[in-house]
């Protein structure tokens, strides 16, 4: 399984780094009142309440101290947009389309979200809490200060992404894929439910508990070769 790096600031009690999380102070908000999303737009300081983003197009679009409160993110055009200082509460939507995105210091809350497109994108200091993401595809893309917190994701795809300080807590990973990727100090401890699909040779860096190393301990022995029998 390989060690996990432990240089940096924080650390947990068993020396694994633990990561940054976003502390996010919106300013006094402006509410939305335009009808989609421009291209390369630039939304500064702006509240969407409720807004239907459906088949949207801000591809390359800036949102620097934005709420999204339950907001329709149906195949919304969202590929190489930048969030920063940003708040994503109750989204939902299906086919998003966040690919090569960058989110700085994000917390997004209680999202229902299914197939969304976030490969080769730049996540850091961000923070997912609760809800639900089916096929949530995050292929090459670069986690720093990560956490995932009582959500579930059902079959993430983490193929060859690089994560760094990623913590999930309290979630449920079903079907995970990981092949490929590379972990430094990523925390697996306090996962709810750990189902790894494909990768589990690719856990070196991460921590994971007593427990969860005998539930995979098949899983291990199979990558290695060895057949276990009574």
């Amino acid at each position: 399984m390989g060690g996990m790096a432990v240089s940096g600031r924080k650390k947990s009690g068993t020396g694994v780094t633990a990561a940054r999380r976003p502390e996010v102070r919106l300013p006094p908000l402006a509410p939305y009142d335009g009808d989609g999303l421009e291209p390369d737009g630039d939304y500064d300081g702006v509240r969407f309440d409720g807004v239907d983003l459906t088949d949207a197009s801000g591809r390359g679009a800036r949102f620097m101290d934005c709420a999204l409160d339950g907001c329709a993110l149906d195949r919304a055009e969202l590929a190489r947009a930048r969030f920063i200082d940003a708040v994503l509460t109750g989204v939902r939507g299906v086919g998003t389309n966040l690919a090569e995105a960058s989110l700085r210091d994000v917390e997004v809350v209680d999202a229902r979200l299914g197939g969304v497109q976030l490969h080769g994108a730049v996540l850091e200091r961000v923070v997912v809490r609760g809800g639900k993401i089916d096929y949530l595809n995050l292929r090459e893309a670069r986690l720093k200060d990560v956490v995932f917190e009582g959500c579930v994701l059902a079959e993430p795809d983490f193929g060859g992404a690089h994560l760094v300080r990623v913590e999930f807590r309290d979630c449920v990973l079903k079907r995970a894929d990981f092949s490929g990727a590379r972990m430094d100090s990523v925390d697996l401890r306090a996962v709810a439910e750990l189902d790894i699909a494909r990768g589990v040779d690719r856990l070196a860096g991460a921590v994971i508990s007593p427990v969860q190393l005998m539930e995979l301990a098949p899983a291990f022995a199979a990558q290695i070769g060895v057949r276990v029998e009574a």
